[in-house]
Order: structure tokens, then sequence, then C-alpha cells
């Protein structure tokens, strides 16, 4: 039996929760706290499952870094987040690097984070970045299927979206005309003469992969030509898809006089893919890329291309996003950037279908 006491002290002992450092993270994982600060950070050089069993114990163990030194740094040091879908690819290291040469001419500096193609690390990082008093974010979506653009503006949050924006977000953008860029690579290859034509898309959860498409389709309706289904591939705007376009089509024997790839990483696959087969550049097929990304001029042939101007896109996001830190209340904008074509050697008027 029990005998409670006849009085109760005036106050109880409060049970004190004791917080998650970065080492019961990093002993929980089996790794060392320079990989668990790396993945917080978001920053490369993770493995992929050891990134994934780390975050997965920050939210079991409920760690969270002290950001107030941080957020202080932040309202200092003038930093703007820059979000992509993917910082090893060619396009966004272009972007990365005419972005931090256009915010350090306004005194700004970026932190990079790169979602890695995964809308749920990209809505993590999102996440971490506004707790960290960020000054402003300039973002580019993994796919339409994104959901972080309206958690950004709830937060009132400075934001410019670039390169893969979606339409009615009622949030300042910097795109490129996509519609108008599948026009100019259509209209230059039926100007050529080529009436039977295949497509390399990127992914068409992406809205300008569709909307490249449409306007490619468009052009070859005004040479009173059609892109069949049988000559659209879709890629993953990476090398291999351009060597698995070839393959495909050549199994598929379309009769493809041209191939257009959306971007140009995917045009290379797709000129080593015909040459593992025997096909000359562009005596047997004309090729055609997207972005005009220098090392296009370094191949033999060189690589026509539709060209995006990315310091533009750059410039542009920058000034925006800084105009609506330093004056708040600025209402949202966009900006659609001319595309235009870069004629090399990787395209030549048409000869016999390739059967």
């Amino acid at each position: 039996m029990v005998t409670l006491p006849e009085t109760l002290p005036e106050t109880l002992p409060i049970p004190i929760k004791v917080m998650a450092s970065i080492r019961d993270v990093a002993r929980h994982v089996g790794c060392s706290t320079s990989t668990v600060s790396r993945v917080i950070n978001a920053r490369d050089g993770v493995d992929p499952e050891t990134r994934r069993k780390v975050l997965e114990t920050v939210e079991l163990l409920g760690y969270r870094p002290n950001l107030i030194a941080q957020g202080l740094r932040v309202r200092r040091g003038k930093l703007i987040g820059l979000v992509l879908p993917e910082g090893s690819a060619h396009v966004f290291s272009v972007i990365i690097q005419c972005t931090l040469e256009a915010a350090y001419q306004r005194g700004y500096n970026i932190i990079i984070v790169n979602s890695h193609e995964d809308p749920d690390l990209e809505e993590r990082y999102i996440q971490d970045l506004l707790r960290r008093n960020i000054n402003g974010i300039i973002f580019s979506r993994v796919s339409d299927e994104s959901r972080v653009v309206s958690r950004i503006v709830d937060e009132k949050i400075p934001m410019v979206v670039i390169d893969r924006a979606l339409e009615h977000e009622h949030v300042s953008n910097v795109v490129l005309d996509n519609y108008k860029a599948g026009y100019l690579a259509g209209r230059h290859l039926t100007a050529l003469g080529h009436r039977r034509v295949a497509c390399v898309t990127g992914p068409m959860k992406i809205a300008l992969c569709r909307e490249r498409l449409k306007g490619f389709r468009d052009a070859l309706a005004e040479a009173a030509t059609t892109l069949t289904v049988d000559c659209i591939f879709e890629g993953g705007f990476q090398f291999q898809s351009g060597l698995e376009a070839v393959q495909t089509l050549l199994e598929r024997r379309t009769g493809c006089t041209a191939i257009w790839a959306m971007n140009d990483m995917m045009a290379l696959g797709v000129m080593k893919g015909l040459y593992r087969n025997r096909l000359k550049v562009p005596d047997d097929m004309s090729v055609m890329g997207m972005d005009d990304h220098e090392f296009g001029s370094m191949t033999a042939p060189s690589l026509t291309s539709i060209h995006y101007p990315f310091n533009e896109l750059a410039e542009r996001a920058v000034e925006i996003v800084a105009r609506q830190i330093e004056s708040p209340g600025t209402g949202a904008e966009t900006v659609v950037l001319e595309p235009g074509l870069t004629i090399r050697h990787s395209t030549a008027r048409v000869k016999e279908p390739v059967t």
C-alpha cells in the first residue's frame, strides 16, 4: 500500500526532453557528422541511399539544427536560395554559374539546393530554406508534381520561378518561349526538305516539354507533314536517352531523315547512337539539339541547336527577386525570353530516307 504525503510540493518537477543532436543522427545512420551536415545543407557528394537514411532519421529523432545564428547571418548577408531539380545536368550548371555572377553584381550571396528530381526532397529543402529566414528564392521545379510554390507564397518570401513555370500561379516567372523553341526547330528541319522527322522529348510530366512538342508539331503541320506517334521518343534529358531513342526509332523502321532532341545532351546521345549504327550525320540523318551549350560547337560535326539565353534568364531572375526583397509589396511579373536558332553542321538538306 502506498501512503501519499499530507502535502504536495507547490511545484512538480517538469520532465526535460533531451533534443537529438547531429551526433545522434550520425550514430543512428552509421555515418559521419559531416555527411549528416552535407545532407541537411543540401550539398552534393552523398550517396542517394545514405541521403535517404539521414533524412528519415532526422524525422524519426526529431533533430532540428540550431538555426538562430544562421538566420542572423542570412539577414545580414542578403542570401538567395537557388533551388534546382538537378545540379549536375549541364543546363543547370550553366544556370548556377550565371546566377552566381548576376547575384554577386547586386551584392547577394547564393545557397544552391539540388532536389535530385525528387518532389519529396524538394519540399524538405524548401522548408529548410524557409526556416533559415532566407531573403528570397529562385526556383525551378522538379515537375508539374511540385507542391511547394504555394508554401513559399504563404510565407510571403520573395520568389521567382525559372525555366519550369506553370500558368495561373500568380508568382513572378522568367521563362523561355518554349512553344517558339519547338516551332523554330520544326521550321528549320522542314525548310531543309525533311518531311519524316522524329522528336526525342524530355519527360512529358514537365509542362515545357509539352509546349515544345506543340510548337514542333505546328511547324511540321505548316509544311504539310505530321509528327506520328512512332516518331516520338520520351527521354529524360540524359545522354542515355539519345542512345535509346536511336535504337528504338531504327527498330520501328520509321524512315525518318531528321531527329530533334529537346536538349543538347540527348542530341549528343543521338549522334553517338547513329555512329554505332554506322549512320553519318548529317549525310544519313540530320540531328538538332536545344540549349546551344558551348560543347555543341566542339563535336564533329558541330551541333545545330535552339539557343537558350541562360545569361539573360539568370540576370532577370536575380533582378526581380532583389527588387522584391528591397521593395516589399512589389507585384508579380512574368518575363518571357526569346529562343534563337544556331545553325552548325549537324543538319543538312534531306536525302533518301533511312530504312
